[in-house]
């Protein structure tokens, strides 16, 4: 048995869902399941399902932060 290993470098996050990131090549993975979000289209609005409901682009970029880096001193 391959296995093959992938690192994205997590830039956003919501800040009403903390555990969904986005990275810099903008796909969104939720990090307490490790799973990739996949982009739908619902309605003419392209969007993704966040915590079970859809969310469009233009509301998750109201609700995006960028994720500060944490002081580490080793």
């Amino acid at each position: 048995m391959k296995t093959i290993s992938v690192d994205y470098t997590l830039k956003y996050e919501l800040s009403s869902s903390p555990n969904y990131k986005f990275t810099t090549c903008k796909k969104c993975f939720n990090v307490k399941t490790g799973r990739r979000i996949k982009q739908t289209l619902v309605g003419g609005s392209i969007g993704y399902v966040i915590n079970g409901r859809f969310k469009s682009l233009t509301s998750l970029r109201k609700d995006l932060r960028k994720i500060e880096s944490e002081y580490c001193p080793f």
